[in-house]
């Protein structure tokens, strides 16, 4: 009985060992990727999908609603990498919280529109009107430089993507800013004149950025472009480089203007 016994646990803790050394593997070919929904989680499951495996890679998904988690987890190495911000972005959390990450390459842009249930034209914007921002200090930046860009207001010269409330030095409609966290400025609509919303939340909403927004960011030179971002020093990770070379391929290229028409722009 006993020798029986230890010829039972042995071949238990000999099949244990296997499975764990199958699961180490399959975590090595593994990347795990923070992501906001759309449009990032949208490309990154084409990648997956239909082009992964030829590089020997698998890519684990992992979906976030707001811009604070993503990297959040990335530093806490809940995750290999994460996809849905921008520079201007990573560098105020680095700045704010200390990170120690590093951007790649740029993949899209998702360029920041004004809408509106009511006015149908940025001319027609009322006086005194309620306009929806982003509250993320680049974000915020972002929304007033397209609002300027419009003429419904005027920024100090020079101020670019950091541009605050205090550096509008003309406001000739009075219009009055409420500022949001950019996931709730959808829902904003139905309280604001206007509001400058994130391209992945429009499109989330069901809005068409390219058709809906009164008025939207161009790609040239556009400082907004999202990219994968990793921790320092995991940049030649073999699995975060072959995602890199599938993301900045032609048919991901395609995908996006495909898919998007035109709410969405590859940035390579």
């Amino acid at each position: 009985m006993r020798r029986r016994s230890l010829i039972a646990v042995t071949a238990l803790v000999l099949g244990l060992a296997a499975c764990g050394s199958d699961t180490a593997e399959a975590d090595k070919d593994t990347l795990k990727v923070g992501v906001s929904p759309v449009p990032h989680g949208e490309i990154l499951k084409y990648v997956s999908e239909n082009l992964a495996a030829a590089e020997g890679l698998k890519i684990e998904i992992v979906e976030f609603n707001d811009y604070i988690q993503p990297n959040v987890a990335l530093s806490e190495k809940q995750l290999d990498a994460n996809y849905f911000q921008h520079i201007p972005y990573l560098e105020e959390e680095v700045a704010s919280k200390g990170y120690k990450f590093t951007p790649l390459k740029p993949v899209h842009i998702e360029p920041l529109g004004v809408y509106s249930k009511t006015v149908k034209a940025i001319a027609d914007v009322p006086a005194g009107g309620v306009v929806g921002i982003p509250n993320d200090p680049s974000n915020s930046g972002r929304a007033l430089n397209l609002l300027a860009r419009n003429g419904l207001i005027t920024l100090k010269d020079g101020v670019g993507v950091k541009a605050t409330e205090k550096d509008i030095t003309a406001n000739p409609k009075n219009l009055q800013f409420k500022a949001l966290e950019a996931a709730q400025l959808p829902r904003s609509l139905e309280d604001t004149a206007i509001s400058v919303i994130n391209g992945n939340y429009a499109i989330e909403t069901g809005l068409k950025p390219a058709t809906d927004a009164l008025a939207l960011e161009t790609g040239d030179d556009n400082p907004y472009a999202n990219l994968v971002v990793v921790r320092t020093g995991e940049e030649s990770d073999a699995r975060v480089v072959k995602l890199e070379k599938l993301l900045h391929s032609a048919e991901v290229k395609k995908f996006i203007q495909d898919k998007y028409q035109g709410s969405v722009l590859a940035a390579f």
